[in-house]
């Protein structure tokens, strides 16, 4: 993502957020309050974790070299550096909050579209961490089927993304 496409992003975000609270306050009743402290209230549990990722990201950054990253995940790695990264997706911990910066420090240090796409599945289909919560809630049996149904995709996504997207000439990593 480029500089100025986050200020896009953030611009857009508040956008919506002013009309919503506009629309509370138009209607009178208080609720647009509750809504900014409820949101005002996430972002306490939520911001250590978002440093946290973020600083993961960047230390990968700056002590993965380049060339490592390229080898293991840029375009000419094929289906290994595809394998690897939904492998690496699968055993990372944590929410959205985690892996999309992860996913990005990748792209920074070199990573192709493929493992970066593959990386992003494997971390939301296969999420190891994620087990034994699925298990305690729908069973066992719903959990094997799930991840029995959906193991495939992370690397059948990886290898669409590269064989699409590298042929167009818009891999992530330029």
């Amino acid at each position: 993502m480029k500089f100025g496409e986050f200020y896009i992003q953030t611009a857009i975000m508040a956008g919506i957020a002013l009309v919503l609270v506009a629309i509370g306050y138009l209607k009178g009743d208080g609720q647009h309050i509750k809504g900014l402290q409820s949101g005002l209230g996430m972002i306490v549990p939520t911001l250590p974790l978002i440093l946290a990722a973020f600083i993961v990201a960047g230390l990968m950054q700056a002590l993965i070299p380049k060339d490592v990253v390229v080898r293991w995940l840029g375009a000419d790695a094929g289906l290994r550096g595809i394998a690897v990264g939904a492998m690496a997706g699968a055993f990372t911990p944590g929410g959205p909050f985690t892996s999309f910066p992860i996913a990005a420090g990748l792209v920074k240090a070199g990573a192709s579209i493929g493992p970066v796409v593959a990386f992003l599945s494997g971390w939301l289909l296969l999420g190891v961490t994620k087990l034994p919560l699925e298990v305690g809630f729908v069973g066992w049996q719903v959990t094997l089927a799930r991840v029995g149904s959906t193991f495939f995709v992370p690397f059948l996504a990886g290898w669409i993304a590269q064989t699409l997207f590298s042929r167009l000439g818009t891999g992530v990593a330029q």
